[in-house]
């Protein structure tokens, strides 16, 4: 659909203002409930939530709770009721009215690559921020090679980032099964001859061939290495791993996030993990060095963001700041973890079936699955 009246922003565009934390005023014309589960947030961003139906006869109750100046953004599922919201507010003489091009859709996939800095030896190590959902990946360039970890499925994103570089991608890897976004892993690796890794312990109902995740077995890219030490970190899943980069950086998985903790839930099986998630946390990520830089695969809240949409914090400080690394009662972290949770993510038993390759859903299906927030962390509510 188009329109003369009023420009489109694309999610590229939208998330470029959020990041860099520019004013945005976002009307928001989806139902109370999709709007009260998941929205556009930030530290600059003012929304306000009037569904579409009741603006269909009179723009007047969304011109009075609009600012005065300043970039006005409507937003819907889709954007096609966008666009006629959209319209109506120009027509009645509002100027600087944009629509979310592909509506919450296009925000939930965009990523965003962030340089989270240079490596020893020349290599790079980038963060990819998938704003809209709160999932975070990486990857590791050297020497003309690429490996990505925690790859979402849009795939098409992180081979435009390959291409942009000029770098062969050699390694992709997950570090656990994962129940909240659908892994794009396995389909980059088969793309590109790249080798798949996955944990064993987290792999043994899928359906398809893997490299297993190996205690103290190095991965290698160009002169790069990601090192998996004693660094197997059950706990959110019995099989997640932890990777340290460049003796400086601590990819943590869902196990440790920068205001929260990994939940231990999503397989049904919290009661037999919770052990394990509190001897990761409380004692084999203790005897790392505290000035690791740890590096989460989700953020949960827009506050976490830091320069440039960065998810980072030194690991000494979240043991003194991070609630979930401060419960020193075995017995009120047991029920912190098991009952007290937030709702479970979207369609998350599917997701992970789908991760395991006993499910093969449309794009269209898969697009459905994921929509909504992460809610991969114990803190979020």
């Amino acid at each position: 659909m188009k329109t003369e009246l009023v420009q489109a922003m694309s999610a590229r565009e939208a998330a470029a203002i959020v990041l860099q934390k520019q004013p945005l005023f976002v009307l928001d014309v989806r139902n109370e409930e999709g709007y009260s589960d998941w929205r556009i947030e930030g530290d600059s961003v003012t929304s306000v939530n009037i569904p579409y139906f009741d603006l269909l006869d009179d723009i007047a109750p969304a011109l009075e709770r609009l600012p005065e100046a300043g970039r006005v953004l409507v937003v819907c599922a889709k954007e096609g009721s966008s666009i006629m919201v959209a319209e109506q507010l120009a027509e009645a003489g509002r100027g600087d009215v944009f629509y979310l091009a592909g509506g919450m859709r296009a925000w939930s996939e965009h990523l965003e690559p962030v340089k989270v800095a240079e490596l020893s030896g020349g290599g790079e190590l980038y963060q990819f921020v998938r704003v809209g959902k709160g999932c975070l990946s990486y990857a590791v360039i050297a020497d003309g090679e690429a490996a990505f970890i925690d790859a979402t499925r849009m795939v098409d994103q992180y081979e435009q980032f390959l291409e942009s570089k000029g770098v062969k991608l050699v390694h992709t890897i997950d570090t656990h099964l994962h129940a909240d976004h659908i892994s794009g892993g396995r389909l980059l690796a088969e793309r590109h001859g790249a080798v798949y890794h996955l944990p064993p312990k987290d792999a043994g109902e899928v359906t398809f061939s893997y490299e297993p995740l190996t205690e103290g077995k190095d991965i290698y890219v160009g002169s790069q290495t990601i090192e998996v030490q004693p660094l197997y970190s059950p706990g959110h899943t019995i099989g997640s791993t932890s990777f340290i980069v460049d003796q400086r950086y601590l990819l943590s998985g869902d196990i440790l996030f920068v205001a929260s903790i990994g939940r231990p839930d999503l397989a049904g099986l919290a009661e037999d993990w919770v052990g394990d998630l509190r001897q990761t946390l409380y004692h084999r990520y203790r005897e790392l060095s505290e000035e690791l830089i740890v590096l989460p695969a989700h953020f949960g809240q827009h506050t976490e963001l830091g320069e440039g949409g960065l998810v980072a914090a030194r690991l000494g400080d979240l043991y003194r700041n991070n609630p979930g690394l401060n419960i020193q009662d075995e017995q009120e972290f047991r029920h912190t973890v098991t009952g007290q949770l937030p709702p479970q993510p979207n369609a998350y038993q599917d997701i992970r079936q789908t991760n395991m390759g006993r499910l093969t859903p449309s794009a269209d299906e898969q697009r459905e699955m994921e929509i909504g927030p992460n809610r991969c962390a114990v803190h979020d509510k």
